[in-house]
């Protein structure tokens, strides 16, 4: 069954259309040659590839496609001509030459739906099913895959954010890691014990010019009296 019906055969005037519901290779060719319109439509809107499709007749659908015809064009209900298709390897030609499988119609319906409905053989059945899955794979990898790219830009706008809104916070880490880097390279150098003892006799010269400044020194003869 098409989405063509019988009596709508005597109710297109236009030769080009015609040919495409006959299936009249040779005359839809002829007329491409002279000049004729392949994008020209009926009263529902229909183009030649959409007839074409909609009777099997790929060898005039690869003709429209050479001569100009429009494989996104949609009739008044927003049909493509893949909705209206029914046949395997006109279904393979339309896909391959860039129509979206799971493209809607104004009703919401995918080529898929109608063709169930129409009760198309199983074969074109199997067919839209497994192009639909595959786009539905790939459109869940490409969505994984940008969405993995937005948070690490996310992630990376935020630490760029802070560092921005802190930067007393950023030259501060800086400093403490050169700091810690120079005096592990000092101990290094010159010798745990060493560094120890230098600490030890820096902090017995400091607390002497301490007592010295203050004019405070530890066991004058001031300090023996007041024992005594």
């Amino acid at each position: 069954m098409s989405y063509v019906f019988i009596n709508d055969s005597p109710q297109t005037s236009v030769p080009l259309l015609q040919a495409c519901i006959d299936g009249d290779l040779a005359f839809a060719k002829r007329l491409l040659e002279t000049g004729c319109d392949p994008n020209i439509r009926d009263n529902r809107g229909r183009t030649g590839l959409h007839l074409a499709a909609a009777r099997g007749n790929v060898e005039i659908c690869r003709f429209l496609h050479k001569f100009g015809a429009d494989l996104l064009a949609t009739d008044y209900q927003g049909n493509t001509a893949l909705h209206l298709c029914g046949h395997v390897d006109t279904i393979q030609f339309l896909v391959s030459n860039g129509l979206k499988i799971d493209i809607c119609n104004h009703n919401g319906s995918t080529p898929l739906v109608l063709a169930k409905r129409r009760g198309v053989n199983k074969d074109a059945i199997r067919l839209l099913e497994g192009l639909e899955e595959q786009e539905v794979k790939g459109f869940n990898r490409g969505a994984h895959s940008k969405l993995e790219t937005m948070q690490m830009a996310e992630s990376e706008s935020a630490m760029e954010s802070h560092s921005l809104l802190n930067p007393n916070l950023q030259n501060s880490e800086g400093v403490l890691s050169s700091f810690r880097s120079t005096w592990q390279e000092f101990v290094e150098d010159l010798g745990f014990w060493r560094v120890l003892l230098l600490l030890v006799v820096i902090a017995l010269l400091s607390l002497g010019i301490a007592y010295y400044v203050s004019g405070v020194l530890p066991f004058s003869a001031s300090q023996l009296e007041l024992v005594h």
